[in-house]
């Protein structure tokens, strides 16, 4: 699997990992009324469990991933915001798909908060389709697929 400068994180880079992530949710806070989830995750315990990888160095984008028996779930990806338009998601989408294909697994599974609208724009264009929208708690989801068959 091409890894494009993507390699799984360590402990020397939780602090990184906290960092890209704040400042990649930080904007949403005041849109959404909450603190999105990734911003309160326990990224010590994600990156032991070896579910981050990160691009990067310094690190500049991450994505957090969990192996499920029937898919990859994406739980979060990050760009720090001077490296938006880069091609850093583009790289961290397309490793996603191919650790999907690696695990034998047929699709990547996400959701983004409804308030989230840029998201909603770019995940259409990389193949995800549209799931279902629910409300968990004080969040208002929009999940999202793709199959890699």
């Amino acid at each position: 699997m091409a890894d494009d400068g993507i390699r799984a994180a360590g402990a020397a880079d939780v602090a990184a990992v906290k960092a890209v992530t704040d400042a990649a949710y930080h904007p949403y806070i005041e849109r959404i009324g909450v603190v999105p989830v990734p911003m309160e995750a326990d990224h010590a315990a994600n990156v032991a469990a070896g579910k981050v990888f990160v691009t990067g160095d310094p690190v500049i984008g991450l994505v957090v991933l969990e192996e499920r028996d029937d898919h990859l779930f994406l739980d979060s990806i990050a760009v720090h915001p001077d490296a938006h338009g880069t091609g850093v998601g583009r790289r961290l989408l397309g490793f996603v798909e191919a650790r999907a294909r690696a695990l034998g697994l047929p699709e990547v599974r996400l959701y983004t908060n409804a308030m989230m609208w840029e998201n909603q724009k770019i995940y259409p264009k990389f193949g995800y389709e549209v799931v279902e929208r629910r409300v968990d708690g004080p969040y208002d989801r929009v999940h999202y697929r793709k199959r890699l068959d």
